[in-house]
C-alpha cells in the first residue's frame, strides 16, 4: 500500500515548488516497470503509464515503448497488465491527436525529447518503430485469441491504430502469419457488440485496396456472417453498423473479379435483392439519415457488382442473375416512388443504367416500364423530361443521361425505337416523345439542356449506320409555323447561330457521331450554306480563350471527317478541294496541332475514363466517352485522308506534289524510317553491351577477392596442418618414452590428419576452377572489346558522332583488368 501511495506521488507530484516534469514522472515509472519483481508493483507502474500516455505521450513513447513490450510477453499470463500495455500503446500509435497533449502544449509544460519527433507525426513515427520487428504484430494478433475483455477489445483497437498508420506494412504482416486473417475473421462472431463494430472497422481498413487479403477475406465466410450482422442489426432500418457492413462488402468487391464470381455463385445477390423492397407507407414512415447512408451504400454495392470496367462475361452473369431475382424490378420501383431523397434517386437512376447496360433483356424489361401518373408514360419519356429541364439537379440530370446512354448501349432495338420516334408518320401521337423531348432540347434557350440532348441523341447513332441514314429523313422545326428542314441541316445552321461554348461543343460532338463512315450524312453538311466556311474560320483562329481550343481541335476534326468520308459529289467540296483548303488556309501543321491538342486537353483525359458523365458544375461538361472513342478510332484515318504532314527536310507538303513526287517522297521516308530503327537497334545493343561488361568486369572483381580469400584460407591450413604434424610428432615420442603405443589414440590423430589433407585438396581443386573462371572471363571481356569497336565502326558509317575518348578509355581499362 505505501508503494502504491508513492507511486501515485510519482504521478501527482511533489508539492508546488518542488514539481517533477513529465518525462521525469515517465522515467520513473518505466524504471518500476523494469526493476519490479512484483507483479502487483508492474501493473501499477503499468496503469499509470497509461493514465500519461495521452498527455505526455512522446515522452511515454520514447522511453516506454520497448519495456511495454517486454511486459507483454513476459507478463501475458496476467490480463490486467496486458490490457494495460496494450491501451498504453494504442494511445502512442494513435494518429490522431489528444485534447491533453494540446493542452500539455499550450502550457509550455512538454519538452523536447527529440529532434526526429515532430507533434503532428508523433503517432506514425511511433508506430514505424514498433512495425520495424514484424514479431509485434504476431504478439498483439495472438492476444485477440484471448476470450477476456480486457485484453481482446484493447488488442483490436491497438491493430485498428497500426493499420491506419501503415496499412501497406500490416497488410504484408498479416498475409505471412499463420491464420492472421483467420483471427480477424473470428472477430465477426463475438457476442459483445463493441469489440465486433471495432473489428469491422479494422476489417474495413484492413482490405483497402489488397487483392489477396479480399480474397482470403471473403473465403473465411466473411459474406455470410457479414449478412448475418445486417439482419441482427435490423436491415437497411438499422444503425451505423450495418453501414460499416456494407462498406466492408464494397472494399471485398470492388475490382476483385474473384470475389465478385464468388458473390454471384455464392447466392448473395439473392440475399441482397429482398433489402430493396420498400413498405407501402415509407412516404409517411420517411427516411432517416441512417436509412439514406445503408440505401446508398447497397446501390453502391450493385453498382461494384455490374460496373463497366468488370469483364464482360462477369458483369452479363451479374446483370441476369439480378433480372431472375427481381432486383431491377425493385430498382425501377424506387424510381416511380413517391418521397425517395434526392441522392438515392439519382444513385438509383445510375444503378439502373448499369444493372441493363448492354444486356438486351434488361434493356427491353426497362423500355417496357411505364410510369404511374395520368395518362401513364414510358419511364424513359419522365427521366428524359427531367434532363431536358432545368430546374432539376445537374447531378440527377447527369444520372438521367447515363442511364439512357446505357439504354442505347448495343440495343440496336433501342436505337431504332428512339429514331422512329422522330420520323415522319401519319399517325397521331398521343403523348410526347422520346425524339420529340430530345428535339426539344437539342435547340432550347438551355446550353446544358443542348449539350445533353446532343450526346443522348449521338448515342442512337454509335455503331449504326442504318439509323444515320434514318436520321436524315427527319424534319424539325425550330417555331411554330415555321418551314421544316433536315435535322442535320437544322444542327448545322444552329452551330453557325449559337454563341454558347457548351452547345457548340454538343453538336459538334452529335455531327462528328453522325457522319463518321457515313457519306451521304457528309454530303449533306457540305450542301448547308456556310457550314465549311464556319470550320475553316474556326480552325484558322490563333487566338482563344479558355476552352476555345476543344472547339477549334473539334471543328478541325469534322473537316477531316468531311475528307475522309467524302464521295466527291459536291464538286466545290470535293477531296482534293478539301485538302487544298485546308493547306492554304489552315496550314497542314496548324491543322495537325489544332487536332492533336483535342486528345492532349484535360477535359478528353477526363471524359475518356469511363461512360458515366461526372462534372461539379454544368460548365465543366465539355466532351463525352463516346465521342472520345469515336476520335481516337478517327484521328489517323483522318491523317491518312490528307496526307502526312509538311516533310520535316524539304518543306514540302505531300498535298502539293503529283503521284511520282509523292511516291518518291514515301519510299525516301521509308528508307530513312528503316534506317532510324537499325540505328536504334545498334544504340540498344551497344548500351546492352555496355551493361554486360560492367557485369563482368564485376564478377571479375568478385572472383578475385574470393580468390584472394581462398589463396588465405590455404595458407592458414598448411599453417595449421604443419603445426598438427609437430605435435603429433612430439606427442609419438612422449608416447614412444612413457607408455606403449595406444592404436585407439593413434588412429583418431590420423583421421584428424586425413581430414585436413582431403580439405587441403578440395581448396585446391576450388582454386584452380576460380582460376580458370578467371581466364574465361578474361576471353569474354576480349570478344565484348571487340564487339563494342565492331558497333561503334558500325555506327560511324551510319553517321553517328561516337567519343573516341570513351572507346579508347574503355579498351585501356580492358587491359588494366
Amino acid at each position: 500500500m505505501d508503494y502504491f501511495r508513492s507511486g501515485l506521488k510519482s504521478v501527482l507530484g511533489p508539492p508546488p515548488g518542488n514539481q517533477p516534469t513529465g518525462a521525469e514522472t515517465v522515467e520513473r515509472l518505466v524504471s518500476r516497470v523494469s526493476t519490479s519483481t512484483l507483479l502487483e508493483d508492474r501493473r501499477d507502474a503499468c496503469r499509470a503509464l497509461r493514465a500519461l500516455s495521452k498527455k505526455f505521450r512522446l515522452e511515454v513513447g520514447a522511453q516506454g515503448m520497448d519495456v511495454l513490450r517486454q511486459v507483454l510477453e513476459l507478463d501475458r499470463s496476467d490480463c490486467e497488465i496486458v490490457g494495460y500495455c496494450l491501451d498504453t500503446l494504442c494511445n502512442i500509435t494513435a494518429k490522431q491527436t489528444f485534447e491533453e497533449e494540446i493542452d500539455n502544449a499550450v502550457n509550455n509544460v512538454q519538452l523536447n525529447v527529440g529532434e526526429d519527433f515532430t507533434e503532428t507525426f508523433v503517432g506514425e513515427q511511433f508506430t514505424e518503430m514498433f512495425l520495424k520487428n514484424p514479431e509485434n504484430v504476431n504478439l498483439v494478433l495472438s492476444f485477440m485469441e484471448e476470450y477476456d475483455f480486457r485484453v481482446r477489445w484493447p488488442a483490436v483497437k491497438l491493430m485498428t491504430s497500426l493499420i491506419l498508420s501503415k496499412p501497406k506494412v500490416v497488410q504484408d504482416i498479416i498475409l505471412v502469419s499463420p491464420m492472421g486473417v483467420s483471427k480477424l475473421m473470428d472477430l465477426l462472431l463475438e457476442n459483445r457488440e463493441v469489440i465486433r463494430n471495432d473489428a469491422l472497422l479494422l476489417l474495413i481498413n484492413l482490405t483497402k485496396s489488397n487483392a489477396n487479403i479480399q480474397k482470403i477475406v471473403a473465403f473465411e465466410n466473411a459474406f455470410d456472417r457479414l449478412f448475418d450482422v445486417i439482419n441482427d442489426e435490423g436491415g437497411t432500418d438499422g444503425g451505423i453498423v450495418v453501414e460499416d457492413c456494407f462498406l466492408l462488402l464494397l472494399n471485398l468487391l470492388r475490382n476483385n473479379t474473384s470475389n465478385i464470381h464468388f458473390f454471384k455463385e455464392g447466392s448473395y445477390i439473392q440475399k441482397l435483392a429482398p433489402m430493396f423492397t420498400l413498405p407501402p407507407n415509407l412516404e409517411e414512415i420517411g427516411w432517416s439519415p441512417q436509412k439514406v447512408s445503408n440505401f446508398h451504400c447497397m446501390l453502391l454495392l450493385v453498382r461494384t457488382l455490374v460496373s463497366p470496367n468488370n469483364p464482360a462475361q462477369v458483369v452479363a452473369a451479374c446483370q441476369k442473375a439480378m433480372r431472375n431475382t427481381n432486383l431491377l424490378e425493385a430498382l425501377t420501383d424506387i424510381l416511380m416512388a413517391a418521397g425517395v431523397p434526392a441522392n438515392i434517386l439519382t444513385e438509383t437512376i445510375n444503378t439502373v443504367g448499369e444493372v441493363i447496360r448492354g444486356n438486351l433483356t434488361n434493356q427491353e424489361y426497362f423500355s417496357n416500364v411505364q410510369a404511374p401518373s395520368n395518362p401513364p408514360r414510358p419511364v424513359i419519356v419522365v427521366l428524359l423530361m427531367s434532363m431536358v429541364n432545368e430546374k432539376q439537379p445537374l447531378t440527377l440530370r447527369c444520372a438521367v443521361l447515363y442511364c439512357f446512354q446505357c439504354y442505347l448501349f448495343k440495343n440496336e432495338i433501342g436505337q431504332q425505337t428512339v429514331v422512329h420516334t422522330l420520323l415522319p408518320s401519319n399517325e397521331a401521337v398521343a403523348s410526347v416523345t422520346t425524339g420529340q423531348l430530345l428535339c426539344s432540347g437539342l435547340f432550347g434557350n438551355d446550353a446544358l439542356s443542348n449539350w445533353f440532348s446532343a450526346v443522348a441523341l449521338s448515342h442512337c447513332l454509335v455503331d449504326n449506320p442504318a439509323q444515320k441514314e434514318q436520321l436524315l429523313r427527319v424534319l424539325v422545326a425550330t417555331k411554330a409555323g415555321a418551314q421544316p428542314f433536315g435535322l442535320l441541316q437544322q444542327c448545322a445552321v444552329f452551330l453557325q447561330r449559337t454563341a454558347r461554348l457548351q452547345s457548340k461543343l454538343g453538336v459538334l460532338m452529335l455531327l462528328a457521331q453522325w457522319m463518321a463512315h457515313s457519306q451521304q450524312a457528309v454530303k449533306v453538311f457540305l450542301g448547308v450554306s456556310g457550314a465549311m466556311a464556319f470550320l475553316t474560320a474556326q480552325a484558322s483562329a490563333s487566338e482563344y480563350d479558355d476552352n476555345e481550343e476543344l472547339l477549334q481541335g473539334l471543328c478541325a476534326f469534322l473537316m477531316g471527317l468531311c475528307v475522309a468520308f467524302n464521295d466527291n459529289s459536291e464538286p466545290n467540296y470535293s477531296k482534293e478541294n478539301l485538302s487544298q483548303l485546308i493547306e492554304k488556309r489552315v496550314g497542314i501543321e496548324t491543322y495537325c496541332r489544332k487536332l492533336s491538342e483535342v486528345s492532349h486537353h484535360e477535359v478528353y483525359a477526363l471524359a475518356a475514363k469511363q461512360p458515366q458523365p461526372r462534372a461539379k458544375h454544368s460548365g465543366d461538361l465539355l466532351l463525352e466517352y463516346e465521342f472520345c472513342q469515336l476520335f481516337k478510332s478517327m484521328e489517323g484515318v483522318i491523317y491518312q485522308a490528307l496526307g502526312r504532314q509538311r516533310d520535316l527536310f524539304s518543306g514540302i507538303s505531300e498535298l502539293s506534289l503529283s503521284e511520282h513526287e509523292n511516291a518518291l517522297l514515301v519510299q525516301y521516308k521509308e528508307l530513312i524510317r528503316e534506317q532510324d530503327k537499325q540505328i536504334q537497334e545498334l544504340a540498344a545493343n551497344m548500351g546492352a553491351c555496355k551493361m554486360r561488361c560492367k557485369e563482368l568486369e564485376a564478377q571479375l572483381d568478385d572472383l578475385q577477392e574470393t580468390n584472394k580469400q581462398l589463396v588465405d584460407q590455404n595458407t592458414l591450413l598448411r599453417a595449421q596442418l604443419a603445426a598438427n604434424s609437430s605435435n603429433i610428432a612430439i606427442q609419438d615420442r612422449h608416447l614412444d618414452l612413457s607408455s606403449p603405443p595406444n592404436d585407439s589414440e593413434n588412429s583418431d590423430l590420423l583421421e584428424k590428419i586425413r581430414k585436413l589433407e582431403s580439405d587441403n585438396a578440395t581448396k585446391a581443386a576450388d582454386l584452380d576452377r576460380i582460376r580458370k573462371d578467371q581466364d574465361d572471363l578474361l576471353e569474354l571481356l576480349t570478344d565484348q572489346d571487340v564487339k563494342l569497336n565492331s558497333f561503334k565502326d558500325r555506327l560511324k558509317e551510319l553517321g553517328e558522332n561516337v567519343d573516341d575518348g570513351e572507346s579508347d578509355n574503355n579498351s585501356v581499362e580492358s587491359e588494366n583488368s
